[in-house]
């Protein structure tokens, strides 16, 4: 059956096929189906987190805090980490989610220099409530792969993905 179902990528092979018979094709064949599945994850991530009053940058701070366990605090230097953005950005976000309640900020009783960022009971609710309609969304995604099927292809992007990490 799957020889039968046929999508926009198979197209745009065919073309590029009849263009330039002398490349090896195979990369677009899996890049570009990466690519498009990636743009119809970003909707429906956006989608989760608007539903949710939050926006990505927001998501991806407060599930670092979230992810920690209980008291869900974390340095700023942790959290740099955690998120992959420059101080100056975090410094940024930080205030950011203060002004909106989500987290606070308090002194690091083992460094008078440094502070600690705790989720709030807010900020929690509201990463708690994104990340659930997340999955939903994304379930949606792998709803056409059986869960064999889910297991064998987040083997592969794993191998895939093995030598960036």
């Amino acid at each position: 059956m799957l020889a039968l179902m046929r999508d926009e990528v198979d197209e745009l092979i065919e073309a590029w096929a009849r263009e330039r018979a002398d490349l090896d094709l195979d990369p677009v064949a899996v890049f570009s189906r990466i690519s498009r599945l990636g743009r119809h994850l970003d909707l429906a991530r956006r989608d989760a987190f608007s539903a949710h009053d939050i926006e990505s940058w927001e998501f991806d701070v407060l599930a670092a805090l979230r992810r920690t366990g209980e008291p869900y605090e974390l340095s700023p230097g942790r959290l740099l980490r955690e998120t992959l953005v420059t101080s100056g950005t975090m410094t940024n976000r930080v205030d950011r989610l203060v002004a909106r309640g989500f987290v606070e900020r308090y002194p690091d009783p083992e460094d008078r220099r440094g502070v600690i960022v705790r989720l709030t009971p807010e900020g929690k609710t509201a990463v708690d409530g994104a990340f659930e309609a997340l999955l939903d969304a994304e379930r949606a995604l792998l709803s056409g792969l059986g869960g064999r099927d889910q297991e064998r292809l987040a083997g592969l992007l794993r191998q895939l993905l093995a030598p960036f990490a």
